[in-house]
């Protein structure tokens, strides 16, 4: 975590207090660690390599800006995540649960926020997750940015439509046995999305080529989604099967890991569920590198292509960076509940 989440004194003072509630401590931990590598939804490293890999993929009109701020791109990918669970409305941008819907899911979901609402009601369609309609929203808000020529909009919400991108493109993030917990195989959400990519991203090849036009976004997005749920079925049967016929003293072991001892899958029991899925993984992270990049350029494209050489010098002064990091360090107040030294 940016150590400016946590400078200000009188935050620190406060935050020593929350210390000393065990359970309060346990939670804190679990949110710091969170960027070791080892924490859930595609791993913090993972959503920073999809952002840095879909840069290289935009036409050089576009990659004068990119390339210049790819920094902040990479390191504010895990933003939503940082937020997810300190701001009301975060959480459900993240997911849709599909099989609540029935086999039919894809025939009854209106593709449109507007039409979903009338038709579902919108309490219902946030409690199952919102992702494929929100990544529209995003889209949306990402072109008027272009057009408003608003730099700081610009990296914002391109940092964070990449990161709702790649969790559209988790097959555990389209269905309400998300970590495995109605089938008791609990703990499959970050094997699959943290484990397997650790060991072997190596292997991977996530170079797609240059971005192109999307068509049809709602249709993009909404296939994308389709076809990361088609795939949950292998996710959960082959680590069932697996396990069925692997020695149980085997399939999990120790290793140290910024001085924590984890309890995770070991490798051998890893690699052999990595070849069952025979490529699943990197087809869904080489899947988000692509959908990144073409939804930056058709943003672009839709915005009438405005100049954005003009731009690539932006750079925040510092009353943007003392906001940038008030807004941080509130997401992490709200999360604990700690009031500021103002309050009564």
């Amino acid at each position: 975590m940016d150590s400016s989440i946590i400078s200000d004194d009188n935050f620190r003072k406060k935050f020593k207090v929350f210390l000393k509630k065990p359970m309060i401590l346990i939670f804190v931990l679990l949110i710091l660690t969170l960027e070791s590598g080892f924490g859930p939804k595609w791993g913090f490293w993972a959503h920073k390599r999809i952002n840095r890999l879909a840069v290289f993929r935009l036409p050089p009109e576009m990659q004068y800006f990119y390339k210049k701020h790819i920094d902040y791109l990479t390191e504010n990918a895990v933003n939503p995540d940082r937020r997810r669970y300190a701001v009301v409305g975060e959480a459900e941008r993240h997911f849709i649960d599909l099989d609540v819907y029935g086999d039919s899911a894809l025939a009854i979901l209106p593709k449109f926020w507007s039409a979903a609402v009338k038709k579902i009601g919108e309490d219902s369609l946030r409690k199952h997750g919102i992702v494929p309609w929100f990544i529209q929203s995003a889209a949306f808000q990402l072109t008027d940015a272009f057009k408003e020529k608003d730099t700081r909009r610009i990296l914002r919400i391109s940092a964070d439509l990449g990161h709702y991108v790649a969790d559209s493109n988790v097959p555990l993030h389209t269905t309400r046995n998300y970590n495995g917990q109605l089938t008791g195989q609990e703990g499959i959400h970050a094997f699959w999305e943290s484990r397997l990519p650790e060991l072997y991203v190596q292997d991977y090849d996530l170079w797609i080529g240059q971005a192109v036009y999307i068509d049809n976004l709602a249709e993009t997005v909404w296939n994308s989604v389709n076809r990361a749920h088609l795939a949950s079925d292998s996710v959960f049967l082959f680590e069932k099967h697996l396990s069925e016929s692997f020695d149980p003293d085997k399939k999990f072991s120790y290793e140290l890991r910024n001085n924590f001892l984890v309890r995770t899958y070991s490798q051998e029991f890893s690699e052999q569920y990595h070849n069952l899925l025979k490529g699943q993984v990197e087809r869904q992270m080489k899947a988000s590198v692509e959908m990144v990049g073409n939804l930056w350029f058709t943003c672009w494209i839709n915005a009438g292509q405005p100049d954005l050489r003009k731009m690539k010098d932006f750079a925040p002064d510092e009353k943007e960076k003392k906001a940038e990091a008030a807004e941080q360090r509130s997401w992490l107040q709200r999360l604990l509940r700690i009031r500021s030294e103002s309050d009564d």
